[in-house]
């Protein structure tokens, strides 16, 4: 009672100012010095100046400085001044020195930029929060003001301590500051002014007062500057973050404190006679009721004073609460998703993919890297990118939670690289986006992304994507960059083109490829397939074609079994007895440290052990028989299912777990360039006689229906025939790499010619490329369309005039990589324009190419195609004078059943017409949006939701769309030789050391016909052979595709791998249709018909005619046009057409 009495008597007098005096002393007579010392620095500053115009008098103030050395004879004005100047400026220089050194001790300690600086900042902090915490006791537990004595009170002795060690950090600020005014105002200085002096006054008054050390919470406001010293924030997102939650957190707590102090105080104008006493944590509950506008009424302010601070409080804080709050919520909740780090299970790789991720983008690679044909595929997927998901792609991670994340961030920050474990994935996956604006700009952003991740992790394996071939020259100046590691690059123009131009050789070979390295979603197994197909009211021709789409190409090691065997025998053995196609095999070089791919090599090459071979399968599980393949255990088994791992097998020898392209041997690589010795062997193929290529071209060119013979027709003009060639002699004119045609530069007026020259050159059996730019549409490098259609393993004689229509501006630009390949013809004009088309015979023409060059990024996707589209269904509806050509027979003359525009070999009775549909033309268009193929045929009957390969167009091999491209990313993860195999295929032979030479710039180099030169023209290349007549003939009639194959390959060395059959192949057709389907590696018992025309890989070796005369040559042919007929059951001939090279015909 005695000290509560004592408590009352002590508070009957406040002494509150004292305490709020004492810091606004503090201030006030900081501010004074700070403007007394300033205006005493520009007093002398202004005195040690002189006048404009006048000498200055330093001699008149004695005891300022020195007086100035005697005037010496001759000695002028502005000499005494210089003096002058240089010795006012000495003390100063000395003080300056000082002062400086001083301020920048002070700086760095308290920067962070030392140990001792960071150990400084983090005391302060903590210190201030321990000040706040014991502010946050006194506010429970005391009134605002009391009278315990400091001696007797532990919390505000050790808070003393804390304010003392605040005093000496301030006067650190005060000397590293720059501007002591600015620093004067500071929001920390007034933290300190109203907190330190307080502490004082409480010793000589012997109380204490709360007063406004609640201020100490904006303390809390340096947490994100701390955190960043500390390298402990790293991220920008981060950083805003704890800016956002600090700030809130300091006006929340510093508010509080202030309604605290006068709600519990009173009005002072009443003396103190209105309080309500209220807690701290009563007052944090009122403001944050308040700000979030809920407003319970519970709490509220009594005291005048109280309520013009709600009232201001309100006008700042809802405003805040509502865009603050909402914003932290939006960034912790993206943290939680797409935040943190990648946490890597032990013993699960995991590969990054980068650049262009959309949902359209994602799925398609999803839906082809996880496959169920590829097996266990036990590899995690980490998407990374700067702009965060949208719903439809948030819905497709969701669905591939178990096998996918998707974090926030670039590859172009090294703490991202960090996040998301590069240095540990398998491999990093750049996608490109295919529908840009600028290819150029799309690939140098690409491009830069690989110099991040190599410059972060040079040994990670990297496969980009690139729009534009020229670009992969950039990636060879990657020091860390190295193609024998798997890194590659998916080049969509050289692919693309690449199709196009074998489709212009072997029509449908498009398709035929793209469903061979595309992962189908939906195939039914092979045994649910025969019920499937004739539980449906499907065509026969959709059911052959959707068999087809069944087959895919894998990698497997093959058995020691298959050891000592040559390829034909491997390949034989495979089909027969494995039911599979063996395509190429990898055959190491004599160091054993290389490896080149040997694509239907021939008996010269005989299989080793652990030889690695390509295959056409429907599954990897199919494919594993050749690697159990026991001659000893599995020789007399019948069922293939019987193949399987046998006992006399090494357990060591077994490899668990088969993927649909396997990982390639470390010791292998990628690289397929023929050099010299083991290499020129390994690519080896049969012999071939040159007379038999000769006479079998000349009879595949009389099985074009709408184009005439070459004999028949008028010469070509001068000017497009090579004039450095002699009559029958071919001429020898290759590049540097021997495995293109190639010519001299040549300027683009040579090769240009107007519509009255082209009607007036008998143009037939060309390629005509219907091209649709802009002068300043983006390059397509139309060199990957010509290539592989100059590739050296064909005569001169049989290579396909190439016309190009299109914009005389924009193929400028594209002529200095066409310059120096020949038989190319440009014409100026429209494609659309139908008298540029009768000109350049679309009609009489192998194949007619229809690509867009312009700007596919529009905003409906739809009319990215709409030239395109435009132009093919322009030649479709156009009729030609075929005065010229030759038709079919009448079909009651005909034997058996032909579709229009489709004539037997040896028939003599055919008749003319005036003119030709020009459905029959064969066109393949390029298309940019999958949906659009619905609008290309306009009597077929697809749904405009029928996926791509099921379309009729696609099928039929006349449309190509660059999506199918896409799988090729997962397919070169899974085998690093996959690629490369596809692009031999399609290229016509482009090696690294071509890429070498064309990264320099100058184009093409030509060549010297040395022996090693001309040997590398003797490589496997892709072939479409027609079963009328030829050494195939004897299959067309009742023959099994089995027979074909065997026949080809023990006899010609072909390889077979499709059939290209009429749509309509029976009588009852009312209305048959010309086109053709494909057909990918038939069952062994398919019946062929006489129509078919088969796909196949051929082995030529034309560098032994090219060393031959023409006498020679003439001989050869003379004698092979004596060859009669192969007999079915005789095989006499087999000797004669070992050498068989086909023709490239329909």
């Amino acid at each position: 009672m005695t000290n509560t009495t004592s408590a009352e008597e002590c508070l009957q007098k406040r002494y509150w100012y004292y305490f709020l005096a004492s810091s606004l002393i503090v201030f006030c007579a900081g501010i004074a010095f700070i403007l007394i010392y300033r205006l005493i620095i520009w007093l002398c500053c202004l005195v040690s100046t002189p006048p404009h115009g006048a000498s200055p008098k330093v001699a008149n103030h004695p005891g300022t400085v020195n007086p100035p050395p005697p005037k010496r004879k001759g000695s002028t004005t502005n000499a005494n001044s210089t003096a002058t100047n240089t010795t006012l400026q000495k003390p100063s220089d000395s003080e300056i020195g000082y002062i400086t050194e001083a301020k920048d001790w002070a700086g760095e300690l308290i920067s962070g930029q030392t140990t001792t600086g960071r150990i400084l900042v983090g005391l302060v902090f903590l210190l201030s929060i321990a000040s706040l915490i014991i502010y946050f006791i006194d506010a429970s537990e005391e009134t605002v003001e009391s009278c315990t004595p400091w001696a007797e009170s532990p919390r505000q002795q050790v808070d003393l301590a804390f304010n003392v060690f605040f005093l000496i950090y301030f006067f650190i600020r005060f000397v590293a500051a720059n501007d002591k005014l600015l620093f004067w105002l500071e929001v920390f200085s007034f933290v300190d002014y109203f907190t330190i002096p307080p502490s004082f006054v409480a010793i000589y008054l012997d109380r204490n007062w709360l007063g406004l050390r609640f201020l100490r919470a904006l303390r809390l406001m340096s947490i994100p500057d701390i955190l960043t010293y500390l390298n402990v924030l790293k991220t920008s997102t981060m950083i805003k973050l704890s800016q956002l939650v600090a700030f809130f957190i300091s006006l929340w707590l510093a508010s509080a404190g202030f309604l605290h102090l006068i709600e519990n105080a009173g009005d002072p104008w009443v003396d103190f006679d209105n309080p309500q006493l209220l807690t701290y944590w009563e007052c944090m509950y009122f403001l944050l009721v308040t700000m979030s506008t809920v407003g319970y009424g519970d709490v509220g302010a009594k005291t005048v004073l109280g309520k013009i601070f709600i009232v201001l409080f309100i006008m700042i804080s809802i405003g805040m609460f509502a865009s603050w709050i909402p914003e932290i919520s939006d960034i912790l909740g993206r943290r939680q998703k797409y935040g943190g780090c990648y946490k890597k299970e032990r013993g699960k790789k995991h590969i990054v993919v980068c650049g262009h991720i959309t949902f359209d983008s994602v799925s398609n690679f999803l839906k082809d890297f996880l496959h169920k044909d590829r097996e266990d595929v036990d590899v995690e997927i980490v998407f990374i990118h700067k702009i965060l998901p949208d719903l439809e792609l948030e819905g497709l991670l969701k669905r591939h939670f178990t096998q996918v994340e998707f974090f926030h961030g670039t590859v172009m920050d090294a703490n991202d690289l960090a996040r998301v474990k590069i240095e540990t994935a398998d491999a990093c996956l750049v996608l490109a986006n295919k529908y840009c604006e600028d290819p150029d700009q799309e690939d140098a952003a690409n491009i830069m992304r690989v110099i991040s991740i190599k410059n972060f992790h040079a040994e990670i394996k990297v496969i980009v994507q690139l729009m534009q071939y020229h670009n992969k020259a950039y990636l060879l100046n990657i020091p860390s960059w190295d193609w024998k590691r798997g890194d590659d690059a998916v080049c969509v123009a050289e692919l693309k083109l690449g199709f196009i131009a074998q489709s212009c050789l072997a029509p449908g070979f498009s398709t035929l490829m793209a469903n061979l390295f595309t992962m189908r979603s939906d195939k039914p197994k092979s045994y649910l397939r025969s019920l499937y197909l004739s539980a449906t009211d499907m065509p026969q021709w959709q059911c052959d074609y959707m068999r087809g789409t069944a087959m895919e190409m894998y990698t497997e090691y093959l058995s020691s079994s298959f050891n000592g065997m040559t390829f034909p025998e491997a390949a034989e053995l495979c089909f027969s007895k494995l039911k599979l196609l063996l395509l190429a095999i990898e055959v190491r070089q004599e160091d054993g440290r290389e490896s080149t791919l040997a694509i239907n090599p021939g008996s010269k090459i005989k299989i080793e052990n652990a030889t690695q071979g390509f295959f056409i399968a429907e599954s990897a599980e199919e494919v594993k028989r050749a690697f159990y393949y026991c001659k000893n255990c599995h020789a007399q088994a019948t069922d293939v299912r019987a193949i399987k791992k046998c006992r006399c097998r090494p357990l060591a020898q077994f490899k668990k777990g088969v993927t649909a392209v396997i990982a390639a041997n470390p010791l292998l690589s990628k690289k397929d360039r023929p050099t010299s010795g083991s290499k020129d062997k390994a690519n080896a193929p049969v012999p071939l006689a040159a007379g038999a290529i000769a006479s079998l071209l000349s009879k595949s060119k009389e099985n074009q229906p709408t184009t005439p013979t070459v004999a028949a027709l008028p010469p070509l003009s001068q000017e497009s025939q090579d004039t450095s060639v002699c009559p029958g002699e071919e001429p020898r004119k290759f590049d540097s790499t021997g495995m293109f045609h190639w010519c001299p530069s040549r300027p683009l007026i040579e090769a240009r010619m107007d519509r009255e020259k082209a009607s007036a050159t008998v143009l037939c059996n060309h390629v005509v490329v219907c091209l649709f730019a802009d002068a300043n549409s983006p390059l397509i490098g139309l060199r990957n369309l010509v290539m592989p259609l100059r590739a050296s393993n064909f005569h001169y004689q049989d290579l396909k005039h190439v016309v190009i229509v299109g914009n005389i501006e924009y193929l400028e630009r594209e002529w200095r990589t066409l310059q120096n390949f020949p038989k190319i013809t440009i014409l100026a004009g429209s494609p659309l324009n139908r008298a540029n088309l009768r000109a350049v015979n679309v009609n009489l023409c192998d194949m007619c190419v229809i690509l867009s060059a312009k700007d596919k990024n529009l905003d409906d996707p739809h009319l990215v195609d709409k030239e395109a589209i435009l132009c093919s269904l322009n030649i479709k509806a156009m009729t030609f004078d075929d005065s010229m050509g030759l038709i079919q027979a009448s079909a009651q003359q005909a034997p058996g059943f032909l579709p229009p525009g489709f004539s037997p070999i040896g028939h003599s009775k055919r008749s003319r017409r005036g003119s030709v549909c020009g459905s029959n033309v064969p066109l393949i268009t390029e298309l940019a949006n999958d949906s659009n193929v619905q609008f290309l045929d306009q009597d077929d009957e697809d749904d405009p939701d029928t996926e791509l390969y099921m379309t009729q167009p696609f099928a039929c091999g006349t449309a190509f769309a660059v999506s199918v491209l896409d799988s090729l990313m997962s397919t070169s993860y899974f085998n690093d030789n996959a690629l490369t195999l596809i692009r031999t295929l399609i290229t016509g032979g482009a090696t690294p050391e071509l890429e070498q030479i064309l990264a320099e710039g100058a184009g093409m180099r030509g060549g010297y016909c040395t022996p090693s030169v001309l040997a590398n023209r003797d490589r496997c290349r892709v072939a479409q052979v027609s079963l009328f007549e030829g050494p195939l003939a004897q299959f067309g009639e009742d023959g099994t595709y089995g027979s074909l194959f065997l026949f080809a390959l023990r006899n010609l060395g072909i390889l077979c791998i499709g059939l290209y059959r009429f749509r309509d192949t029976n009588e009852s057709s009312s209305s048959p249709s010309s086109k053709r389907y494909v057909i990918t590696n038939p069952p062994e018992d398919f019946k062929l018909l006489a129509t078919d025309q088969v796909f196949c890989l051929a082995p030529c070796n034309l560098s032994q005619s090219s060393n031959s005369s023409p006498k020679d040559r003439r001989e050869e042919i003379n004698t092979h046009k004596k060859v009669p007929k192969v007999k079915k059951k005789k095989n006499k001939h087999k000797g004669n057409y070992s050498g068989y090279c086909p023709p490239l015909s329909f």
